[in-house]
């Protein structure tokens, strides 16, 4: 699906202008966007806006990293949305030129839609151009980031606190399961964030980037605290397992220590109950009358010397 949105020279919004009216001189500037396009409908980047090969390329073939190319007359740009469901990236891609933007993404996108609504009923961010719509296109795709962000960290608290009475197993696998999201959350915010660090900081000027220039910088702090909270959160997640594995580990070693004394205490019993139980015709005490009582009360009183000694010596204390 194409669909275009034009604004005149006495700043009139016009809908869906055929691709073969905006080159009408009363146009000050327009926005194409390319959404779900076809074969055909894709083919028009080359038949009619005459785009670079290479950039038409990246266009095709999903999932470029976020980047921005200079072309002549036309800057390329590759962004990421984040799907808040599976934490996929999804992208887009933006050619803006003095005049122009030209946005293609191969699914809907909700980011696209709010810019496109708020660039029909919005009379000053009709007359900023079109840099002001890149911007709020990324300034879309940036503000939601935040929430999935936002979510994972209250899921931190709530481990951190276990209300539930989870299991350190339990426990240990969610930890891991959110240390996984946020390194998918930073495939996406740090190459985002390095490219908004070049489109400030680029030495060839970009069409309406001096105008609009305060609005990019808010999205690049935005990137920063974004940056921020992923390694905040991943210092959490690695503390917390590491928290976790001292945990486990402790409570084997208490096993450990509990099954060792109580072998302990059992290993001289043993030894009695295999000396007495031997069957030699000739052993002393054997046909005594009171053996058996002697032998059962001498394991009781070897057992119970060697259990109050341990529990002298704190092997019982967890």
């Amino acid at each position: 699906m194409i669909r275009t949105i034009a604004i005149t020279k006495e700043h009139q919004l016009l809908h869906d202008v055929p691709i073969e009216g905006l080159s009408n001189p009363d146009i000050a500037w327009y926005w194409v966007d390319f959404s779900k396009p076809t074969e055909q409908e894709t083919n028009l980047l080359d038949e009619h806006f005459h785009f670079h090969p290479l950039a038409i390329e990246d266009c095709i073939h999903f999932l470029q990293r976020p980047k921005i190319d200079a072309y002549e007359g036309y800057h390329f740009f590759v962004l990421h949305a984040l799907n808040q469901l599976t934490l996929d990236s999804q992208e887009i891609d933006l050619f803006l030129g003095p005049n122009f933007l030209v946005s293609f993404h191969h699914m809907e996108l909700r980011e696209v839609e709010a810019t496109w609504v708020r660039i029909k009923t919005d009379k000053k961010a009709q007359k900023r151009g079109p840099a002001f719509i890149a911007y709020a296109i990324m300034d879309q795709l940036v503000d939601n980031y935040f929430p999935t962000l936002y979510q994972i960290e209250e899921q931190l608290d709530n481990l951190e606190e276990n209300t539930k009475g989870q299991s350190v197993r339990a426990l240990m696998d969610q930890v891991f399961d959110i240390r996984s999201d946020l390194l998918k959350i930073r495939r996406t915010v740090v190459p985002m964030r390095d490219m908004l660090y070049r489109i400030l900081n680029m030495e060839q000027r970009l069409h309406g980037l001096h105008e609009q220039r305060v609005y990019f910088t808010d999205v690049h702090d935005h990137l920063l605290r974004l940056n921020e909270m992923i390694d905040a959160n991943r210092e959490m997640t690695a503390d917390m397992r590491d928290s976790y594995l001292s945990l486990n580990s402790n409570r084997m070693n208490t096993i450990m220590m509990t099954l060792t004394v109580i072998t302990t205490i059992f290993m001289p019993l043993t030894l009695i109950a295999g000396v007495y139980g031997m069957n030699f015709e000739y052993m002393p005490e054997l046909t005594w009358q009171y053996g058996y009582y002697f032998a059962l009360g001498l394991m009781i009183t070897v057992g119970s010397s060697m259990f109050f000694f341990f529990y002298r010596r704190g092997w019982f204390d967890k």
